[in-house]
Parts: C-alpha cells; structure tokens; sequence
C-alpha cells in the first residue's frame, strides 16, 4: 500500500473516530426518539456511521452534525416504515444521565420536572416536537434543523415558537419562567 493511501485511511479513521466521540451518544437519544428502542437506535447508529464511512471526508466535514443527524433520523424513519407503525414519544427512554452526582431530593425533582416536560411536549404536533429537541435538545441551529427535517428556517422558527407557546400553557408557572419568549 503506498504510504500516502495509507496516511489518507488513517486521516479517515481519525475523522470517523472523533465523529463517534462527538455524536454518537447524542444520535442514539435522537435515533431512541423515533424507535423506542436503544438497541435499534444504536444499530441505526451504527449504520449511520458506516455511511459516513462510506463518503468522502471533504464532501461531509463543514456539515458533519447536520449531516449525521439527517442520515440517522431518514435511517430510524426507514425502520419504521419497514415495520409498518408509528411510534410516540416515551419519557423513560427520552431521559438522559445526569452529569454530577444530585442529593436524591434533587434527582426526583429534576426527574418530576423532566416528567412535566416530556409529558407537555407530547401534547405538541410531531413536527414541533422533533425542531424543539433538536433545538434545544441536541443544540443544532435553524440550518441543521432545516437540512435534518427538510423544513424551512421559517418554517422551523414558526414551529418552534408556536410550539414553545403551547408549551408555556401545559406546564406549572415554576416551569415556564424557564421557557423565555426570548428562546424562540
């Protein structure tokens, strides 16, 4: 093999690895959000990242998050198709660890508050669930959105902001001064 073949597979393997570092957890808990289900979510993962695998580093690298989460959610939706039902949000699977140790008083407050939320945001329409996790959730801006839903930014930013409203009005007063209008 020559040395500069060899040096281009490494720079690869080196993108794929720190790609897996970044994204991976936080494509598992989008992916869980379609699939109910972290084994299938983590096999759509995996698929994802053979894909990336599979592409030119160049052609992905400027919009490696957007493009991830677009090819896992069209992954997670394929499954989903190919068993002919539909899935709804479950809150135990939507959880995520905490990152610090909390006292168990703080741990079943934030679990009852995570709970409220989880609980208000199935009340919204698919599609404003899906922008505001991504939003807020996973971080992405209207762009990624855009390119891992197919919406538009107006789209997205009426979504989210309708969304948000209906939000405010499920959840205790305590909640909703930590949903600001300026977030929308």
């Amino acid at each position: 093999m020559a040395g500069g073949t060899k040096d281009m597979i490494t720079r690869k393997e080196d993108f794929i690895k720190q790609a897996l570092v970044d994204h991976e957890s936080a494509l598992i808990g989008y992916a869980t959000t379609f699939l109910h289900d972290v084994e299938r979510a983590r096999d759509v993962v995996q698929d994802t990242f053979i894909r990336l695998y599979q592409q030119d580093m160049d052609k992905v690298r400027d919009s490696l998050k957007a493009w991830l989460f677009t090819v896992c959610r069209n992954r997670a939706l394929d499954v989903i198709r190919k068993e002919k039902r539909v899935v709804n949000l479950e809150e135990e699977k939507m959880r995520r660890v905490p990152s610090r140790r909390r006292t168990p008083s703080e741990r079943v407050d934030l679990e009852e508050r995570v709970g409220q939320v989880h609980e208000a945001l199935s009340r919204l329409s698919e599609n404003q669930q899906e922008v505001i996790l991504l939003k807020f959730e996973q971080g992405l801006s209207y762009e990624e959105i855009s390119r891992v839903t197919g919406l538009s930014s107006g789209n997205i930013g009426f979504l989210l902001h309708t969304g948000l409203k209906r939000l405010r009005t499920f959840l205790p007063e305590d909640l909703v001064q930590n949903i600001s209008p300026q977030t929308t």
